[in-house]
């Protein structure tokens, strides 16, 4: 018996299987082609592509699998919010719908960004956390988000934000850094590596205001630091320190206004090894492994599972394939 998972981002195809009585999710996952240069994709053509790979990640996925689908989940909107929408996650919503109608079974629609916490939680061995209240950020292309997670018989979970970037997502500020240095997007990764090379160690005063920050002038030093010929890992390095520093101080004031709870750093940006390496030593942060970081559809063939079964989750461990 296994619990079906679609999620077609503005980054990735992807498509999940979890069989919930060895708890192993099997996941395949594609990037959407973005021209050399670019710093991302216009809605109209990461729809493209979702339709053009769907069909070859799904064909990847149920390889040698022998199947019977108790039910499927889709992320149909970015965050469980009103007015959040994307049409990328339309592809994945209406495959989903069209499986669905086909074999009679059920289908349970979440959000992109329950499918990042739930995933990140699988890969971490502590989805039992489901369970309490905790506090998960979610750092992405598009989203810079702390949030404050509870149980909700509805939805499994419920996030309310309760800090932000005001202006540019960290997601973004990779990106547009790791462009400007003639990286690839998405440009985490390249730019993680790169910055390992570099031995500065930046002091950094991140612009903080409560629990929320502001990015926008991480991009302009950097762009300063480039037209007077810095070097290229040490450019890297001081991005990553910024993002650091600014998810630092936010989380310390996070814990001051909501107290010591289990903090989650969930979402593609979340896989850096500087930044992870620096918030599980500063505040025991709950990292998942990297790919249950960046965008998959491990979390949403998981909400699935939990809408369906309403089964107990406090013995879950981890394996993936």
């Amino acid at each position: 018996m296994a619990f079906l998972g679609f999620d077609t981002s503005n980054y990735t195809t992807s498509a999940a299987l979890y069989f919930p009585e060895e708890n192993k999710i099997i996941h395949k996952k594609m990037l959407l082609p973005v021209k050399a240069g670019e710093k991302g994709l216009r809605q109209s053509d990461a729809v493209f592509h979702h339709v053009q790979q769907l069909h070859s990640v799904c064909e990847m996925l149920f390889a040698d699998c022998e199947l019977n689908i108790e039910s499927i989940g889709a992320s149909a909107f970015p965050r469980m919010a009103e007015g959040s929408y994307m049409p990328c996650f339309l592809v994945g919503l209406n495959s989903a719908k069209i499986i669905s109608s086909l074999n009679s079974i059920k289908l349970h629609i979440s959000s992109h960004q329950i499918g990042h916490i739930l995933a990140a939680l699988y890969g971490a061995d502590r989805l039992e956390l489901i369970n309490e209240r905790f506090i998960a950020f979610h750092l992405s292309g598009g989203t810079t988000e702390a949030l404050l997670v509870e149980p909700d018989e509805k939805e499994i979970i419920k996030c309310t934000v309760i800090g932000e970037s005001s202006d540019l997502k960290a997601g973004q500020a990779i990106d547009r850094v790791g462009v400007m240095l003639g990286m690839n997007f998405p440009c985490g990764a390249e730019l993680d590596k790169l910055s390992q090379i570099s031995h500065e160690n930046y002091k950094i005063r991140p612009s903080v205001k409560g629990t929320d920050i502001s990015l926008s002038g991480l991009e302009n030093k950097c762009k300063g630091m480039f037209e007077s010929g810095n070097k290229h890992c040490d450019i890297a390095k001081y991005c990553i320190q910024y993002i650091c520093a600014s998810v630092e101080k936010m989380t310390e004031n996070i814990i001051s206004r909501y107290g010591k709870l289990p903090i989650v750093y969930s979402g593609g940006v979340m896989s850096n090894t500087y930044m992870k390496k620096h918030l599980t030593d500063k505040f025991d942060g709950i990292f998942a492994p990297l790919e249950f970081s960046g965008d998959n559809a491990a979390g949403i063939a998981i909400m699935a599972c939990l809408k369906e079964k309403k089964i107990n989750v406090n013995n879950f461990n981890c394996q993936s394939d």
